[in-house]
């Protein structure tokens, strides 16, 4: 593989040519009715669903907004998430099982209405989903998936081929879903939501909430305060966890995607394999050509070890299946997943109604995070929603969760022990220029990058959020986490949560971060 097949700079497809509206920054405290955090799919829906309420909100972002996983997403619009609904019938019952399969296909159905009621132009087109194996001893998931499917009134049907130059054993189809381009129908829904007098604030750091029966005050980094009748927390990984405990409850994936035009017939539709390493098979229409997406290699953040690796096991795939070595875009991204694989949807900790939470999709945010701003502004409306049971952060289930928590938690003590007895044997001096990797300095453990002009950035590796130590991803320039997902600029900065603080040279300990008068805990 030479350099030049694959973009040297990781960079979606989806922000090329739109026009961002911009924000400014929160310089002073302010009053309204809701306060929104985060600027993805689920606080933009959530904030469009008030203001049409007549409701006053403000929602304030980190950084930019869309510019996190739903900026970074394939844009699948559709209830088939992989294998699961014959799991969850299996682990929450038929009914559960139905309901998040309505909701998903609400939202799905919320987003096509809206397109066409405030006729946005982007790209949506309706599609059947298809999941499918190269491999003999998952043809039994495939058809348990598919009687899920009957019992649940699923519209699909099982298939033995697909339309590409890869051999299954048997595919699902479900029939009438759809993608889009998610940052032209979400840009259009700001500049809605800013015309009915929605407020938007961008690189407002949200670090804490205090709250008492009748009103939730957001904190921000620089010492503003934000205060409303109830405040929604729609910010990946939730920034104020109060007595939630997420953080032993949620682990964050990364995923990776290569993207290139092309004059190819498409034949239509979505593609996703079971197997793994995963595979994931879309287009998008550009300029009367086909931008071709190709996604997987799915792996817990900050334990892909040479993540380069995944983009080029990507571009053999899109060799083999589509004779294609050229690629216009590369890009990853990361999402959180619950214990049971139900996202948390609702009230931070039972009983508090005004901190209401959105997370854990699963890579699945087109639906889920509009199935959860339609159940967050209902909840913030005190209006009924049949689906708040399904996703109410409150639940417990033996069976996956008490397994799935000992797993997740013994991974993050194995990180946690192994990054600290880890020494490297490089040295900062041997980096070459865009080279960046775990080094030792004066007989301490360092991470250094060396830019393209040859400037040396070194950072403390101890993460900010409990103390694991990051790792080099080599792909995107940044310190991933292994823990909980937290991610770090080459320069230290926070790009990602849980993590507040930025990478710095010194100690940290965990009884700092979680003693820290800002740390959310």
């Amino acid at each position: 593989m030479t350099e030049n097949k694959i973009p040297q700079i990781p960079e979606p497809y989806w922000r090329d040519g739109i026009d961002f509206p911009e924000f400014k920054q929160l310089d002073g405290d302010l009053q309204t009715d809701v306060v929104i955090v985060g600027g993805g799919i689920t606080g933009i829906t959530a904030a469009y669903l008030l203001v049409k309420e007549g409701v006053k909100v403000a929602l304030i972002d980190a950084g930019k907004l869309l510019n996190g996983t739903t900026g970074h997403t394939t844009a699948k619009i559709t209830a088939q998430h992989d294998l699961i609904y014959d799991e969850f019938i299996s682990h929450f019952g038929i009914n559960k099982a139905r309901l998040y399969y309505e909701a998903n296909t609400n939202a799905l159905n919320f987003i096509k209405n809206t397109i066409n009621e405030l006729k946005i132009d982007c790209d949506f087109s309706e599609q059947d989903a298809h999941l499918y194996t190269t491999e003999e001893q998952s043809i039994q998931k495939i058809e348990k998936e598919f009687q899920a499917y009957q019992k649940l009134n699923i519209e699909g049907n099982i298939i033995n081929e697909i339309p590409f130059d890869i051999k299954i054993f048997k595919g699902l189809v479900m029939k009438n879903q759809a993608q889009f381009h998610p940052l032209k129908y979400l840009t259009h829904l700001v500049k809605v939501i800013a015309d009915k007098g929605g407020l938007f604030f961008e690189n407002t750091v949200a670090v804490n909430i205090e709250r008492d029966e009748n009103k939730a005050t957001v904190l921000t980094r620089d010492g503003h305060r934000v205060t409303g009748n109830g405040v929604l927390s729609c910010t990946h990984f939730p920034f104020y966890e109060g007595t939630g405990f997420y953080s032993v409850r949620l682990h964050a994936d990364r995923s990776y995607v290569l993207a290139t035009k092309t004059n190819m017939d498409y034949p239509g539709g979505t593609y996703l394999s079971v197997d793994k390493p995963n595979r994931s098979i879309r287009f998008t229409p550009v300029d009367g050509e086909n931008l071709l997406l190709i996604g997987g290699e799915s792996h817990k953040s900050g334990q892909g070890v040479d993540t380069m690796a995944h983009y080029n096991a990507l571009e053999k795939f899109a060799k083999d299946v589509f004779k294609l070595d050229q690629f216009d875009y590369r890009w990853s991204t990361q999402d959180l997943a619950t214990l049971d694989k139900l996202p948390y949807v609702g009230e931070i900790t039972s009983g508090v109604h005004n901190i209401l939470i959105a997370t854990g999709y699963r890579k699945w945010g087109m639906t889920n995070g509009t199935a959860a701003a339609l159940l967050l502004a209902d909840m913030a409306l005190n209006k009924d929603n049949p689906y708040q049971t399904v996703y109410t952060p409150s639940r417990f289930y033996a069976n996956p969760s008490l397994q799935k928590f000992f797993k997740e938690n013994i991974d993050v003590a194995k990180h946690l022990i192994k990054g600290k007895l880890e020494v490297s044997n490089r040295h900062a001096e041997e980096l070459a220029n865009d080279e960046g990797g775990i080094v030792m300095i004066n007989g301490t453990r360092k991470g250094a990058y060396r830019d393209t002009e040859g400037k040396l950035h070194i950072v403390d590796t101890t993460c900010t959020h409990v103390g694991c130590e990051v790792n080099w991803n080599d792909g995107d320039r940044t310190w991933d986490c292994p823990c909980h997902g937290s991610r770090f600029s080459y320069t230290g900065e926070v790009m990602e949560g849980p993590a507040e603080k930025p990478l710095q040279q010194g100690d940290h300990t965990m009884l700092e971060n979680l003693t820290s008068e800002k740390s959310g805990y």
